[in-house]
C-alpha cells in the first residue's frame, strides 16, 4: 500500500502570523493534527503540530500572544505519494515525529499521519488474525 491510499486529501495550511489559538481552532474544526505553515517570506514549508501547541501551552506560554512562526518545525521530512506505507512509517519512527507532508511537484497535497498508516494496515493484520 502507498501513501497516496492512505494520506489525508485534507491539507490545512495557515501563515507564519497565525496564532497558536487560531490554529489549533482551525486544526480541531478540520479534525487534524497538523497544519503545513507557509511562509511567503521565505518560500518556506513547515509543520505545527498539536504537540507543538501542547508543549507551548504547557510551559505557560499565551496562545493569543504566541505565534506559529516561533514553534514551527522548518527541517521537515516529506513524503510523496508513491512512497511505501514502510518508508513513510521508517521516516516517522527515524524522525521521531507522527506526521508527514506529502509533496508532489513541491507542492503539499495531503498529510499522512501514524493513524493514518495504523487504519491501513488494521485490515490486513485483523484478516491475518482471523
Amino acid at each position: 500500500m502507498l501513501v497516496r491510499d492512505a494520506m489525508s486529501t485534507v491539507v490545512l495550511t495557515i501563515g507564519p502570523a497565525h496564532t497558536l489559538h487560531q490554529a489549533a481552532r482551525l486544526m480541531s474544526a478540520r479534525r487534524v493534527g497538523a497544519a503545513v505553515v507557509l511562509d511567503p517570506d521565505t518560500c518556506g514549508l513547515g509543520i505545527l503540530t498539536e504537540r507543538d501547541i501542547l508543549n507551548a501551552v504547557g510551559a505557560g506560554l499565551d496562545p493569543d500572544h504566541e505565534f506559529a512562526a516561533a514553534h514551527t518545525t522548518t527541517d521537515v521530512v516529506f513524503a510523496a505519494p508513491g512512497w511505501t506505507l514502510e518508508a513513510a512509517a521508517a521516516a516517522m519512527v527515524r524522525g521521531g515525529f507522527r506526521h508527514l507532508v506529502v509533496l508532489e511537484d513541491r507542492n503539499p497535497v495531503g498529510m499522512v499521519s501514524v493513524r493514518d498508516i495504523v487504519r491501513c494496515w488494521q485490515p490486513a493484520h485483523t484478516a491475518l488474525a482471523g
